[in-house]
């Protein structure tokens, strides 16, 4: 692969002048986030909070702002500092989790709150390295709290400045195979004053101008910068290798409920997927149809009706579960689970594939 030329049109080399001109359009057009403090106050002296840098940044983990922000603010009203976070039992994180999705992350981030709050006396650590060896804290995450929280010059790449910078720079080569030398590129351009302001800026650029679809290159202050729109492929950018088809997995889901409105839950081991979180009990999930054993995995013996089907989707597979419905007596004993109040059964962290089942059952 040749690495593309900077653009013959500037008159100084861009990592001179792209830092001031996208500063100057973030001092101006800067988003107002519950997380964020803004440039006028930061000039000003104000300080970002590292916890709610890092619980954003770990929130906003292949999530939307839009749903972050109602979840965040829940969080840092019932948990307003980190020691709050890491006195909590993680269920109760689970249950405010609840929704927002990857549950490895709610699990992490009480790991991570209780290493910070014991082990480090409340204080996050301040370079990439050190927050690095926190549970849950990747490569991007500590560029991002290093960078934004102590205003370190560490090189932020999420989904946004990966567009940004493929458009500016017309890399055509696809993602993830051109990760490098997006990265590479974005490094050569974080500057060493007001990098948190710098990472922030360039992330509101993607998420509002240089959008996906449709980006407004017309307003975009670097616009006479950007070799991609001088060429006329910015919206093309960035290309993206092909991804497999996933597969669908197949289980049976039963739902449980007494004649006093209880409803029959278990709780799913601490490991693998939704580790930790109380869930409809059911079947193996078995990869082009139902597990062999399917019909015999029931918590009890009963009159139990096929009620219809729950579908959802993660990350690497799409997810068919057949929803069986019973009803029982007061004095059930089950295999596995516990009898909870439906009003405690909805309050529990149930993930959403879980409330589809109730749903589908005619609860919730």
């Amino acid at each position: 692969m040749v690495k593309p030329k900077k653009a013959q049109f500037r008159e100084r080399p861009l990592e001179d002048v792209m830092p001031t001109v996208i500063l100057e359009w973030y001092d101006r057009h800067a988003r107002t986030l519950p997380w964020r403090i803004s440039p006028a106050d930061r000039m000003l002296g104000v300080a970002p909070d590292p916890y709610k840098v890092w619980l954003s940044e770990v929130m906003l983990q292949q999530t939307t702002v839009a749903t972050v922000k109602a979840y965040f603010e829940k969080f840092t009203r019932r948990w307003p500092n980190v020691s709050d976070l890491a006195a909590e039992p993680q269920e109760e994180v689970l249950k405010e989790w609840a929704g927002l999705g990857y549950y490895a992350r709610a699990r992490n981030l009480h790991k991570c709150a209780q290493v910070v709050a014991n082990d480090l006396n409340g204080s996050f650590p301040d370079t990439e390295a050190d927050l690095l060896m926190l549970p849950g804290i990747g490569a991007y995450t500590a560029a991002a709290i290093a960078s934004i929280a102590f205003d370190r010059q560490a090189t932020v790449l999420d989904g946004n400045v990966e567009r940004v910078m493929a458009r500016l720079f017309a890399i055509e080569d696809p993602l993830p195979g051109s990760k490098k030398l997006l990265y590479a590129e974005a490094d050569s351009l974080t500057p060493e004053k007001r990098p948190g302001d710098y990472a922030q800026a360039v992330m509101d650029l993607g998420a509002t101008i240089c959008t996906p679809r449709n980006p407004a290159c017309g307003i975009c202050p670097l616009m006479n910068l950007c070799a991609a729109r001088q060429q006329g492929i910015a919206e093309t950018l960035p290309r993206k290798t092909p991804k497999k088809a996933k597969p669908t997995r197949f289980g049976i889901a039963w739902v449980a409920t007494r004649k006093d409105g209880a409803v029959l839950l278990n709780r799913r081991p601490q490991q693998g997927l939704l580790g930790g979180m109380m869930e409809v009990p059911g079947s193996d999930w078995n990869e082009g149809a139902l597990p062999d054993d399917a019909d015999s995995t029931a918590p009890l013996s009963g009159n139990w009706k096929n009620a219809g089907e729950a579908r959802h989707t993660f990350t690497h597979f799409h997810l068919i579960l057949t929803v069986k419905h019973a009803e029982f007596q007061t004095d059930a004993i089950p295999g596995r689970g516990t009898w909870l109040s439906s009003e405690d059964a909805m309050s529990e962290a149930l993930p959403t594939v879980m409330r589809k089942v109730l749903k589908v059952a005619g609860l919730g």
